[in-house]
Parts: C-alpha cells; structure tokens; sequence
C-alpha cells in the first residue's frame, strides 16, 4: 500500500492498516475485544505517535483506536473528506455599518489540515461568509491578518502593531473593530489593549474559540457573530472580550478589558468578569446591557494612542519558603519592575524583607496585588502588610496580577520617576481598580451543596 494511502501512518499501525487492506479515508467499522467503531480512517499528523488509529465518527468526533487492541477492520467503502472552506464574494450594503477583523493567529471559522494535524483559519472576507453566512448581515467586513501566531507568542512588538493598526482603523472611519484572539492569554491583551488605545470612539471587541469549526460542539461561529454585533451596533466603546456566557449555546458575555480573566482550560464558559459584573449579554438578536456606566460610542474620531511598554517587567506569585534569592535574580538581570501576586490582603514571608529592600534601593518599582483574584490588597490591617509598605512595595487595590504587571509594563514605557510611576498605577484609566466590589463580584459556587444543586436543576448549564 502507498505512502499516500497511509498518510502520516507508522510502525504498528501502519502494519495494522496493512493487514486489513484499509486505507486513510476508508468508511470503515474497527473491531476490539471489548468495542466496535464505524468511522473514517483519517490521516495522522506527521509528529503522531505509531500505535493509534484516527476514526472520525459521524458525531464529528475524533477518536484513536490502540492498534494493538484491533481484531478485524471491515471497509464499507471511501469517503475522502476535502477540508477548503467555501468561498463566497462577501456582499456590501452601504446602508450597514463597517467592521474591521483584525487576526491575531486565534481560530474563528477553521479547518483541519490532516497533515500535520495543525487548525487553519479561513481569515479573507470570502471565507468567512462561506463559513458564518450570518457575518453579512450584520455589516460589510473588512479582514487583516496582522499575525499568525499562537496567543502565548503575544509579545511588545505585537501589542504596538496592533494598537496602532487600531488607532488607524478608527482614523479612517470604521463603526466597530474586532480582534481574532487565542484563548490563553486573552486576557492580557484585552488589559494592554485598554491602556495603549484610550477613549475610542467605536466598540474593540476581542473574541476566540475554546473549541476549532471542525469540532460538532465549537463554539467559533456563535462567538464571532456576537462580535461582530458588538462592533457594528453595540454602544460600548472599549476594549472588550466577547466569550460564551453559559456552556450551552445561549448567549455570550461582554467583559470589561480590565477585568476579564481566563478561568477554565477547556469549558466554552471559560471567560469571567472579577470582581465585578460584565457590561452586557449578547445574542444574534439583542443585546442586554446589565450595568451603565461604560464609555459609550461617538461619532469623531478622535482616540489618544500610548504604545509606550517596557519588557524588564514580571509577576512573581509568592509562595510559601519562598528565597529572597529568587527576588534577587530578578533585579540583577535588570527588571525594573515587578508585581506580587500575594497571600491573603498583600503578603509575603519576613526573609524576603531583605530582598525587598535591595530591589527598591535599586530602584525597581514593586506593587502588590492578591492571588485570591478577588478582593483588595489591604495592607494596613495587619503588622506584615504594614512592613512591606515600609519597604516601599505599594498596593494595587483590586487590579488583577496580570492587568497590573500589564499597567506597570505601559508605565514604565513612559517614565521611570517613581512618584509619576506610581501615580499612573494608581490612577484608574478603565475601571482597572474599583472603589468597590459589588454584593453579586464575587460568585463562586461549590458542588454537591444542596442550595447549590437545587439552583444548578433549574438552570441551563
């Protein structure tokens, strides 16, 4: 049998294929000690292990069947599967309003490339009508990859390119901006987002997938018609991440930049608002603001663009024994500022008192934040807290970790005075910091609590 029959197979389960004259995308039924299976033999990815098998079942799954487990294998004729998404002129109707789609390198609509197993995003205008037909309702869309990468490789020179490209976009008239995000760090550019591009007359509205186009359960197609709504008719100017609300397909979220957080590894739901509530609902059909106090949309185009951003900047979550050394390898390798995610209201263990000290002589600008996530650093109630502001560490109220080392990053891009460091951290841009924490910021359900499956069996989940 041809390499091409086999495609990406090797070893055992090549040989398995083999012995039962199956090839990649046979309609076939895998037959084990214990189960059957029916399914396309798919190609395996070129850096795949030798010892599975690919089915995709008719749910659309994906499954890999142990060769060495494999009894009989009974083809049931081909069924090879082509994975070019269709490509349709996206129609424009001068009475709707423009969008920008910025592509970052997240998945929106995407196909698998069998291959070498790698997800590839249709990103031009026409595939993105071919996959989400419901896109040209809502405005004439204009797309732009900036960036191909993998949203943990966001980095300084991205973060500038795509504020500026923003600040452009909104110069040049558009109604709405959205930005194709990976999942994973979000949140971080959600933060540096709303401090480079302030006061924005149109709605930047970020937006992912927990799960590919090619996944039965995605959730790709919801989030981005959601976006694209928030961008053409929603009236929130700000940076804001549009995610699943629920884990079913109900509706989605708008979270403040500021305060969004990533709370889950794989649940569709995985986006929060901490600390406080999100700014609105939104489904295909409405939007439902649930609070008022967000920066409304303007017909100028006027918006103030600050790209400045120093990378000598870290986090260092704080952690029982903890070694002073640890502080003091940061500051030796030149990091002029660095933010502690503490314990309780803002604290660290005495022997890095010592540490502490040195690092602010040097004049490296620490602030303090709490790794509980919600809540406030308050650091006069007890002894240690009053000991480490002593030191010159100074509290960051209730600014998540990443949100401040993302604050401090753009502070020290401006200055390295330490009063007017510590007046940009501490003066709030976007509701970064809030005076309060309302009754309903801080929800946290524990399963198996009766209250708590009583309410969970008369919602959706």
């Amino acid at each position: 049998m041809s390499d091409d029959a086999l495609k990406g197979y090797r070893g055992l389960a090549r040989a398995t294929l083999q012995k039962h004259g199956v090839s990649v995308w046979s309609n076939a039924e895998v037959h084990t000690a214990t189960a059957h299976f029916k399914g396309i033999v798919l190609p395996r990815p070129e850096t795949a292990d030798d010892r599975h098998i690919v089915l995709k079942l008719d749910s659309g799954y994906n499954i890999g069947v142990a060769a060495e487990s494999v009894t009989r294998i009974t083809e049931h004729g081909r069924r090879e599967a082509h994975y070019k998404i269709p490509e349709k002129e996206f129609p424009r109707d001068p009475h709707k309003p423009n969008i920008t789609l910025f592509g970052t390198g997240g998945t929106i609509a995407s196909r698998l490339d069998y291959r070498t197993g790698a997800v590839i995003p249709a990103f031009s205008p026409g595939e993105l009508y071919g996959s989400v037909p419901e896109l040209a309702d809502i405005c004439n869309l204009q797309t732009e990859k900036l960036f191909g990468i993998f949203s943990e490789n966001m980095a300084r020179e991205q973060y500038i390119r795509l504020a500026e490209r923003i600040g452009s976009e909104i110069e040049r008239g558009v109604d709405g901006i959205v930005i194709g995000h990976g999942t994973d760090t979000m949140h971080h550019t959600a933060a540096i987002l709303s401090f480079m591009v302030q006061d924005s007359p149109v709605p930047i509205v970020m937006v992912g997938s927990q799960r590919s186009s090619d996944r039965p359960s995605s959730d790709a197609a919801l989030n981005l018609i959601n976006a694209v709504k928030a961008a053409a008719e929603g009236d929130i100017a700000e940076v804001v991440v549009c995610m699943f609300g629920p884990t079913s397909d109900e509706y989605c979220l708008l979270h403040r930049g500021t305060r969004v957080r990533k709370m889950h590894s794989s649940y569709r739901s995985t986006f929060r608002t901490i600390g406080d509530i999100p700014l609105a609902m939104i489904a295909p059909h409405y939007i439902k603001h649930l609070r008022d106090d967000y920066r409304r949309r303007r017909t100028d185009r006027n918006v103030t663009i600050n790209t400045a951003f120093a990378e000598k900047v870290t986090i260092l979550y704080y952690y029982p024994n903890m070694l002073p050394d640890v502080v003091d390898a940061v500051v030796e390798k030149g990091y002029r500022g660095i933010v502690i995610a503490g314990t309780g209201l803002g604290h660290v263990n005495k022997p890095l008192y010592g540490a502490l000290r040195r690092a602010v002589d040097k004049g490296v600008h620490m602030y303090m934040t709490v790794q509980t996530l919600w809540g406030y650093v308050q650091m006069y109630v007890y002894e240690t807290g009053r000991e480490i502001m002593e030191l010159g560490v100074v509290p960051a109220a209730n600014m998540l970790p990443e949100v401040a080392y993302m604050k401090l990053c753009w502070a020290l891009g401006q200055t390295d005075d330490r009063a007017e460091v510590r007046r940009i951290m501490l003066t709030p841009v976007v509701d970064e910091t809030t005076e309060r924490e309302p009754y309903n910021g801080y929800l946290v359900f524990q399963g198996a609590i009766p209250e708590v499956q009583e309410f969970l069996r008369n919602i959706k989940r």
